[in-house]
This record gives C-alpha cells, sequence and structure tokens, in this order.
C-alpha cells in the first residue's frame, strides 16, 4: 500500500518511521525546514524498542498530487485545518485517513471536509518527542497505534491495511470497536492531561495528596457524565478502570500537554476541553473541575 503519513515529528517520526524501516512505501509529508533537515541527517529515532536510522522519502503540500491509499495524521489539533489542506491533494475516492488525535471533534471536520467513506478511526499510545536535533526520542514501553473502520466492521479494505501493518516493530491493532476507544482514550487523556498540567506536577505527587486525588476522581466523574448524555459508547465501569490505570502509572509520569506547556509550546485547549464543556453547556451539567483546568490552560494561552 502506499502510505503518506502527514507530518514527521514525535508521532508520525516514530510509527511512520517504523513502516518505513519495515519496508512499506512510506512517503512523508512535511514542511521545508523538515524536508531539509531529514535530508540532511536522516530520520533517525532512538527508542526503548531499537533504534534505527534511514533516509525517507519526503514531500512538501502540492508535489507529486497523486491519491495514497492510507494517509496518516499525526498533527495536533491546532494544525488540524492546515493538515486539512496539505493532505487534500492525495485523498482520492478510496483513500483511507487515519487520524491519531486526541479528542473526538477532528472526525467531524475530517468527515464534512473528505467524507464518511474516507475516515476511519484512530489512537495511538506512545511516549515521544522531537528533540531540538530532529531525532525522534521514543521511551515508553507502550508503543501502539490503534484503528478501524468507524462502523466496527472488518472490511477488505480495513483487513488489508492490518497486513500492511503487520510485522512492524511497533504495535499496530485492529480494534474490534474503534469509536469506542476512542473515547476511552479521550477520557484518559482529559484527566491526566488536565491534572498534570493543573497542578504543574507528574502524577505520582498528584495522587499522593487528598485534594490532588479528588481532583482525578471528579475529573473523570465529569467528562464521563458528559460523554453519556452524548451517548458515547463508553463503557459503564471506565471509571473504576481508568482510575486503576492512573495508579499504576509511574510515579514521575507527565503528559504531553504538560511536557508543552513546559517548553513554552500551544495547547490544545479548546479541542480537548472547549469542546467538552460546549456540550456540557448545552446538557446543563455541572463542569467545575473541568472548568478550573480549562481556565488554566487559557490564561497560559493568553
Amino acid at each position: 500500500m502506499k502510505i503518506l503519513v502527514a507530518g514527521a515529528g514525535a508521532v508520525g517520526g516514530y510509527f511512520g518511521g517504523r513502516l518505513a524501516e519495515k519496508g512499506e512505501d512510506v512517503t512523508f509529508l512535511v514542511r521545508e525546514g523538515r524536508r531539509n533537515q531529514l535530508a540532511g541527517a536522516g530520520l533517525s529515532v532512538q527508542s526503548v524498542h531499537g533504534d534505527f536510522k534511514l533516509m525517507p522519502t519526503t514531500i512538501v503540500a502540492g508535489e507529486y498530487t497523486a491519491p495514497y491509499d492510507v494517509i496518516i495524521l499525526s498533527v495536533k489539533a491546532y494544525h488540524l485545518e492546515a493538515a486539512m489542506e496539505s493532505i487534500e491533494p492525495y485523498v482520492g475516492r478510496e483513500t483511507m485517513i487515519l487520524p491519531l488525535l486526541n479528542g473526538m471533534s477532528h472526525i467531524d471536520a475530517l468527515v464534512d471536509r473528505f467524507g464518511e467513506n474516507n475516515v476511519i478511526g484512530g489512537l495511538c499510545f506512545v511516549e515521544s518527542t522531537l528533540t531540538s536535533q530532529g531525532y525522534v526520542n521514543q521511551t515508553s514501553p507502550i508503543h501502539d497505534l490503534v484503528f478501524g473502520e468507524r462502523t466496527g466492521e472488518k472490511t477488505a479494505r480495513i483487513l488489508k491495511l492490518e497486513e500492511a501493518f503487520s510485522g512492524t516493530k511497533a504495535n499496530f491493532i485492529l480494534a474490534e470497536n474503534i469509536v469506542q476507544e476512542m473515547w476511552h482514550k479521550y477520557l484518559f487523556i482529559t484527566t491526566l492531561s488536565g491534572v498534570t498540567s493543573l497542578f504543574r506536577s507528574p502524577v505520582g505527587p498528584i495522587r499522593e495528596n487528598e485534594t490532588g486525588l479528588s481532583s482525578i476522581n471528579n475529573t473523570l466523574e465529569e467528562t464521563a457524565a458528559i460523554m453519556r448524555k452524548l451517548g458515547a459508547p463508553i463503557a459503564r465501569d471506565i471509571e473504576v478502570k481508568q482510575l486503576e490505570k492512573l495508579n499504576s502509572m509511574g510515579y514521575e509520569m507527565k503528559s504531553s500537554l504538560q511536557r508543552d506547556m513546559e517548553k513554552e509550546l500551544a495547547v490544545e485547549a479548546d479541542h480537548l476541553y472547549g469542546f467538552l464543556l460546549d456540550k456540557a453547556k448545552e446538557l446543563n451539567i455541572e463542569t467545575p473541575m473541568l472548568q478550573i483546568i480549562y481556565a488554566n490552560l487559557k490564561i497560559y494561552e493568553s
């Protein structure tokens, strides 16, 4: 399959690099500066699962405008509009767009732009960063990319994609219910990112503090209440399971949103939290914890 990876940063560089390492037909859609960097130094990945380096195939937006079989979209939400413009020349009638963004509102944006058939579901779990030298540094035992048809069907095209992804030195997983998986991750990221960015702390000290622990619980409960009212297919006991997961995480674990704040980078305040608060207002749900988290992020942005 012809695979286009939109972005060669921490996420796209890692999963796209693993596919290229395996020998799949991978092209990276990047900006001119990143293209020059990759042309000079190559794509270098330093990973707990094994380092590798390769000379990737790259294009910038507008070059070689033929459709790809699948486009992996690994940008931040605040770059989504620009990314959609960049990938449009490469989207054909049968192209699968596989987004790895957190949250859910990007699905509507992609469907509005490209149509229901072109957009499949996706998410990833990986701890990776792009260094100032342009290397991808991947540090987590977990390096999963999860995908599937949003209908839950095992279509011929999704099975073909599963075959292309198989045998890669990262975990590419075909989900039984990708939409549920995406909502579950949204709930988890909302909580972990919200409390760690609010308290400016790894998760360990927050768990040990009485107010910190109640903040974790309240964020889980408020977010799950909104999702259930929206009809999201989340599990009945998801709050309990995710609290267990948060309690089992490494003491020094930080969210990527918190790390972005420490680097004075942009954050996805509106995409993750503004969306939930808008829905909560429509549904008349009280969300004091989410409002505090959102205010913290908006004050940071200002």
